[in-house]
């Protein structure tokens, strides 16, 4: 129950899925429950975005592993699958009644400018672990600049904006790049 409440109350409260749920996970196993610094955090995010499926679905799956084994990967997995599986059969149910309502429509446009700023978070904070190697922001952080990482970054960008190859094969050569470098 430990390791299924919290995941269970992301799956619950997340809006957004993928990347709006970043933050919440990494609120919930980094600094609340303590199970993983943000290192290890970082890294479970990077192999997730990289394996198939929805990303919260990932990660979740990775946490659970990493914190009890093939029987953590499920609890922490069924966890965030029951809530989002809960609300979307009452949504399901909620919307044939109200479909053409100006009340729900006003509403569903909130809940997208919330996820907009949930997946900007989630970037953000990307961006923190990848280049400063932490997610809260100080004034501090600017010596722990990684140029390493930052170089790889602006260089993978350029070349997927102007050639626009195939963004695993991209992660790949990426991933091998940043393998020889660190």
């Amino acid at each position: 129950m430990q390791l299924f409440w919290p995941f269970f109350k992301i799956g619950l409260f997340s809006i957004g899925g993928g990347y709006a749920i970043i933050p919440l996970i990494q609120e919930q196993v980094v600094h609340q429950q303590g199970w993983l610094n943000e290192k290890v955090f970082s890294d479970i995010i990077t192999i997730s975005q990289m394996t198939p499926g929805p990303l919260a679905v990932n990660t979740s799956t990775f946490v659970g592993m990493q914190i009890d084994g093939i029987f953590g990967a499920i609890v922490a997995t069924v966890g965030c699958i029951l809530g989002g599986c809960i609300i979307s059969i009452g949504l399901y149910q909620f919307f044939q009644k109200h479909h053409e309502s100006l009340y729900v429509s006003s509403a569903l446009k909130s809940l997208k400018a919330s996820s907009v700023g949930l997946i900007m978070s989630a970037g953000f904070t990307i961006l923190l672990l990848t280049f400063f190697e932490t997610s809260e922001f100080s004034s501090h952080i600017l010596s722990q600049f990684d140029w390493k990482a930052a170089i790889l970054f602006v260089v993978s960008f350029a070349i997927l904006r102007k050639f626009k190859p195939n963004p695993i094969l991209l992660m790949c050569v990426a991933g091998v790049v940043g393998f020889l470098i660190y």
